[in-house]
């Protein structure tokens, strides 16, 4: 089967108090993200770089910002449930490389530990998984320190029946 390639995007703004939570590791700053879920823009736009490679849609389409139960959710929970979505379509991950775009908060620190959580939830090698942060010096919304996005690439292949 040839790979198939998906990718995906997400913003989130600040407000609120911090910590923010991207790819499921906590990390201090002054202020948090807003949105339904925890905000988490990394984990959100791999689960849509996943959705896409396979042609499931997009992660509102699975889980809409309209619908209370997903209030506050754990995102790496619902890129768990996307996993589970690729399984019963015939996929697996097989590489991911995600940047996430922010002006204030360091997060070099934290970079193994994002690769190491995200690839536990996907089933794949720490060597498969890239994630590397950015600023946009000084430029548009993330520059004003308005928010934080995240951009994805995910390659996908077949899975083996016996999951």
């Amino acid at each position: 089967m040839t790979p198939r390639v998906g990718q995906g995007i997400d913003v989130h703004a600040f407000g609120g108090n911090g910590p923010i939570t991207l790819l499921g590791v906590s990390i201090e700053s002054s202020r948090g993200l807003v949105g339904t879920s925890d905000a988490d823009v990394a984990a959100h736009a791999v689960a849509d770089a996943l959705l896409g490679a396979a042609a499931l849609g997009d992660l509102g389409g699975h889980f809409p910002s309209s619908d209370p139960s997903w209030q506050d959710a754990d995102s790496m929970q619902l890129l768990e449930a996307v996993v589970f979505l690729l399984a019963e379509a015939g996929f697996a991950p097989l590489n991911v490389d995600v940047t996430i775009v922010v002006q204030s908060v360091r997060l070099a620190p934290f970079r193994e530990q994002m690769r190491t959580s995200l690839a536990d939830i996907l089933g794949i090698d720490v060597s498969a998984v890239s994630v590397k942060a950015t600023t946009t010096d000084g430029l548009g919304l993330i520059g004003r320190n308005e928010g934080a996005a995240a951009f994805a690439v995910a390659i996908l292949g077949e899975r083996s029946r016996d999951f």
